[in-house]
């Protein structure tokens, strides 16, 4: 239970404080609730309190949500140690209001966390750290690229990607070239969207991507290609305009827009006769970015279509071509 300190002197907040330490955790429960709803810094002790010490998990769970509002040491401290709660729902509590630090200084106290041999510690850890944007994090995101849990990797990758360090490019690269899971190459394969469009080694490691087993991995090095507008990449990402997935026959005709390479208007052209209506948009919007006169006819034709997006984004198409000539 809570132990009570002389937080207030108001009837009414004095009432709330004295029944967290009631038998009934509905009770507590509530009494912490009316309390949180001040948002008074003098309560802290008791939020910390309840989530460290109370034996109901619906009390420990709201203490975790609640402290979501506050950042410093001692509370940050506590929502870390409630990671390893025994119940499920207050370790997920916790991960949430640690995944709401806006503090850079917070990454201080997380840190040594990683050292956790619990996962899911980890997992959270660095979920936490992601928008912090702290340097201090780097090193502890590099290492877990080499987690054994593809979860922890995941959110190393994320925290690399917030971060935007280059030396995080080649490791990211690997991790996109080799991790034996899917979600973790193609979260890779995204990060390295704030590399340079000159850098090579990025750029190898993307189209190399192009080839990968997993449609969901292809997709994402042609969306981050077309983001790096990396001219290299034009003929592989034309070559992607063929590929069995029509979403990333979507995203390399965007990409291809965006590197506004003309030699590619034909297949994208093309892929205006298309069974799936968005990628006839994406095809459409792309031709406009291109301003190929030449493929004017084929998006005349679109203007037809029985999809209203596909006629809306030829009819914008058309008008760009126009302006360009």
């Amino acid at each position: 239970m809570a132990v009570l300190s002389d937080i207030s002197t108001h009837p009414s907040t004095a009432t709330a404080a004295a029944r967290l330490s009631d038998a009934d955790p509905h009770v507590r429960r509530v009494a912490i609730l009316e309390l949180a709803d001040l948002g008074e810094p003098d309560f802290v002790p008791q939020f910390i309190a309840a989530l460290r010490d109370d034996p109901s998990p619906g009390v420990r769970e709201e203490a975790a949500r609640i402290l979501a509002e506050w950042e410093q040491e001692d509370v940050v401290a506590t929502l870390c140690g409630a990671l390893s709660d025994a119940e499920q729902a207050v370790r997920q509590a916790a991960a949430q209001s640690l995944s709401e630090l806006k503090d850079a200084q917070s990454a201080r106290v997380l840190l040594p966390w990683m050292g956790q041999s619990d996962p899911f510690v980890r997992e959270s850890i660095l979920h936490g750290l992601r928008e912090l944007r702290s340097p201090h994090a780097f090193s502890a995101a590099i290492h877990s690229l080499n987690d054994d849990v593809a979860a922890v990797r995941l959110e190393a990758i994320a925290v690399l990607g917030w971060l935007k360090d280059p030396r995080a490019l080649a490791p990211l690269g690997t991790r996109l070239a080799s991790d034996p899971d899917t979600s973790v190459r193609r979260t890779a394969a995204s990060a390295l969207g704030f590399a340079s469009c000159d850098d090579d080694a990025a750029v190898a490691a993307l189209l190399n991507a192009l080839s990968d087993d997993a449609w969901q991995v292809r997709e994402q090095a042609a969306s981050t290609l077309g983001k790096l507008r990396a001219s290299v990449a034009a003929r592989a990402l034309v070559a992607a305009l063929d590929d069995a997935y029509w979403q990333v026959r979507l995203r390399a005709a965007r990409a291809l827009g965006a590197l506004r390479d003309r030699q590619a208007a034909a297949p994208i052209a093309a892929l205006l006769r298309h069974s799936i209506s968005n990628l006839r948009k994406e095809a459409a919007l792309a031709l406009g970015e291109l301003g190929a006169v030449e493929t004017l006819p084929a998006l005349q034709d679109a203007l037809e279509d029985g999809d209203p997006d596909v006629r809306k984004s030829a009819r914008i198409a058309i008008a760009q071509i126009e302006a360009q000539a």
